[in-house]
């Protein structure tokens, strides 16, 4: 597990590196199939992690590879869940609000999570043996920190604000009075649960799997819940419908 981890995010890094390449650059933006952007740094970034995680003889399913047939991934016990650059919307904006996303799935459960921040070189991970941890330049911290605040904190999504989340801010408000709310884009939202720095976050909008996979696993292993809506359990991965039902982190 060591081992895979540390190929995992060193594999973050390099897409990070590649991500920054033309983040500092000329961003030119594609439309894919399913009207969402595309920008070659998704594509690099891709080609950086595959170059890394191929060494592991694990399968992988990728944003930028998501045409692999159910009736192929169905019979792996173990796969990489990968989204190169998870917040290409706030990437194109230029606020630093977007990651790189690498989970590692064990028969649909993750097993571990990194999460890289390329702007601010943060780097979230998480894992079934040893927890998880936010590391900045070196120095590393268990998650979740005790940040000792008396405030319940949501986080809602700067993008995807639904009627469902309004309704669910305001059952919210009646049972701890005020709250905070606090926005962020990509899986980070997931992270400020992780962390400690947030209560809650609902998402009753669409995801895919390579936008939550890795998150969660950090979520899992800092001791919080993935709920998925609609099965009322945790939410389960390499499932032949890769869009993710509505779920709650807290």
């Amino acid at each position: 597990m060591t081992q895979l981890l540390e190929t995992a995010i060193q594999a973050a890094k390099a897409g990070g590196e590649e991500i920054l390449k033309i983040y500092n650059g000329h961003i030119e933006v594609e439309t894919k199939s399913d009207n969402s952007p595309l920008t070659l740094a998704d594509k690099n970034a891709h080609l950086a992690i595959m170059d890394f995680l191929k060494d592991t003889r694990i399968p992988v399913l990728s944003e930028e590879g998501r045409e692999i047939p159910f009736e192929e991934r169905k019979n792996w016990d173990k796969l990489w869940i990968v989204d190169p650059l998870d917040g290409t919307k706030e990437f194109i904006k230029r606020n630093g609000e977007f990651t790189v996303n690498i989970a590692l799935i064990e028969h649909g459960v993750p097993a571990m999570g990194v999460i890289y921040v390329p702007v601010t070189k943060t780097l979230y991970y998480g894992d079934k043996v040893n927890g998880s941890f936010k590391e900045i330049e070196g120095k590393k911290v268990q998650l979740p920190i005790n940040t000792g605040r008396n405030s319940f904190v949501a986080v809602g999504s700067r993008s995807h604000m639904s009627e469902e989340t309004e309704s669910f801010f305001n059952e919210l408000k009646e049972k701890h009075g005020e709250i905070e709310v606090v926005s962020m884009g990509s899986s980070l939202k997931i992270c400020l649960v992780a962390e400690g720095v947030a209560d809650v976050y609902p998402r009753f909008a669409p995801t895919m799997e390579w936008d939550t996979a890795a998150g969660h696993a950090i979520a899992k292993y800092a001791g919080k819940q993935f709920t998925d809506y609609k099965t009322k359990k945790e939410m389960i991965y390499n499932r032949e419908n890769l869009l993710n039902n509505w779920f709650k982190v807290d």
